[in-house]
């Protein structure tokens, strides 16, 4: 078990190269998005996020939840390894034939005859990812961030490319689905590439079999979570238009950059080093608050910023073709920005060996939310979202339950880590919008509003003697140096 001093450097090391990784890759998607977006329609966004659920699930079943099992196995060997890359290898073979023969039928739901040949092409992306799940499983495991980061920045830089010249030769959509299937080819190869451990054509599913409780409880888990992500452009796709599919695509890609960057470090270190904790529980509970903190330090300020700025983002980055997408991204901000911090509690019970709290309140959640989305989605694309959202920011409250209950997270505690953040963030972005209201030109306002949102909220932290704040600097200045 590593000591305390180990166990907050690779804590601090994780979320670097987490929060590096996921980082640029935003920042790149978001490059390549504005340079698609100003070609392409809303139309063409709406054909591809229709289909995204199905290589979505797809992909999902394809390493059924084996990856965070091996993740959080006490010991993993290579026969681990090698049993998950044969599984998900035939796996996704096998799907991705089904699909192949039920594309007609996708196509005839959505009544567009292109998506055909579309989805065939886009399903591609999802046998590669059932190939590299074993590779993934290893970096994961060993907190090799720093190589996953990198594969990311990599397959993004030459996917966007890809995908960009394809759309500037006129393929349209096709240029979303090809950037999307190559990114996928291309961080598979690198991940294969930084993983040291090798396959074997010896076939024993034999280890999987003692991860399948935690890996079945898993699946469900994401299966859920998906649906619940991407039922929206299900149902607008089907009982809308892809024009306004793509509106929600546009704006929902805004939010996930948002939120993406800090779910993608919380993920990446959160329940290997609450492992790493053992089973002491106070140590436990130190480590989980000390997390809550710094997630709540920047993801509050970071997804309610992006809503409040979104309007001059849209008109300036992709112009104002998608300016109804303003609204879906602002809804969405306020529910996101909890986001993390549920990512974080689940992270929790699955390094306790309690996935099963996990499994039944995520379901409990999706099922939840899909009951809100049937009795609103003929209210209108905003309604929908609103409650959706308001659903996310209350079931933190359940989260917590549980986590009292099993872990002994105090209600006090949690409260007093992310309160003063909620109400530092709210604030300032309320004193921001105040000060900036009269300002019209949209650079200028873009640029104030950003400027004195983070100087006003990195002062009010620093004259109030935040500890997490402080570290944060001085960590980056000793990483600088």
């Amino acid at each position: 078990m590593a000591g305390n001093g180990e166990l907050k450097k690779k804590t601090a090391k994780g979320l670097l190269w987490g929060g590096i990784g996921n980082g640029m890759m935003q920042i790149l998607n978001l490059l390549f998005g504005i340079f698609l977006a100003r070609m392409l329609t809303p139309a063409d966004y709406g054909m591809v996020g229709a289909l995204t659920i199905f290589s979505t699930l797809a992909g999902l079943l394809a390493e059924s939840g084996f990856i965070l099992a091996i993740v959080n196995k006490k010991e993993a060997a290579a026969k681990d390894y090698n049993a998950l890359f044969w599984f998900s290898t035939l796996v996704s073979a096998a799907i991705y034939i089904i699909l192949f023969f039920s594309a007609p039928l996708i196509s005839s739901f959505y009544h567009e005859p292109e998506m055909k040949m579309l989805s065939r092409v886009l399903f591609i992306g999802f046998l590669f990812g059932g190939l590299s799940a074993a590779p993934t499983a290893y970096l994961f495991r060993n907190l090799m961030v720093k190589q996953r980061s990198l594969a990311m920045i990599t397959a993004i830089c030459i996917s966007g490319v890809i995908g960009v010249t394809c759309a500037a030769n006129g393929c349209r959509y096709w240029g979303i689905a090809v950037q999307s299937v190559s990114y996928i080819f291309i961080n598979s190869m690198l991940v294969w590439w930084w993983c040291p451990w090798r396959p074997s054509f010896k076939i024993d599913f034999k280890p999987l079999r003692e991860m399948l409780p935690f890996s079945i409880k898993q699946l469900i888990i994401t299966l859920f979570t998906q649906i619940n992500n991407n039922i929206f452009s299900v149902l607008l796709g089907r009982f809308y238009n892809m024009q306004i599919t793509g509106y929600y695509t546009q704006g929902s890609k805004w939010t996930m950059m948002g939120y993406g960057i800090i779910q993608g470090m919380i993920n990446g270190v959160g329940q290997p080093v609450l492992r790493e904790a053992g089973t002491d529980a106070v140590r436990r509970a130190n480590v989980f608050s000390k997390m809550l903190r710094f997630t709540a330090f920047i993801s509050f300020p970071a997804l309610f910023g992006l809503a409040i700025v979104s309007r001059e983002l849209i008109i300036i980055a992709v112009t104002d073709k998608w300016i109804d997408s303003v609204p879906v991204i602002q809804i969405l901000c306020a529910g996101s920005a909890f986001i993390p911090i549920c990512v974080l509690y689940a992270n929790l019970f699955n390094s306790m060996g309690r996935p099963s709290v996990y499994m039944w309140n995520t379901i409990a959640l999706g099922l939840t939310q899909l009951v809100s989305i049937t009795v609103t989605y003929r209210m209108g694309l905003n309604v929908m979202l609103a409650f959706y959202s308001l659903i996310n920011i209350l079931w933190v409250f359940v989260w917590q339950y549980f986590a009292g209950r099993y872990a002994g997270i105090r209600w006090k505690t949690v409260v007093r880590d992310i309160s003063s953040y909620l109400v530092v963030t709210l604030f300032v972005m309320g004193v921001t919008l105040w000060g900036t209201r009269h300002i019209e030109n949209t650079l200028l306002s873009l640029t104030v509003k950003i400027v004195m949102a983070a100087g006003l909220y990195c002062f009010i932290l620093w004259r109030a003697n935040s500890v997490i704040f402080k570290e944060s600097v001085d960590y980056l200045l000793k990483r600088k140096r």
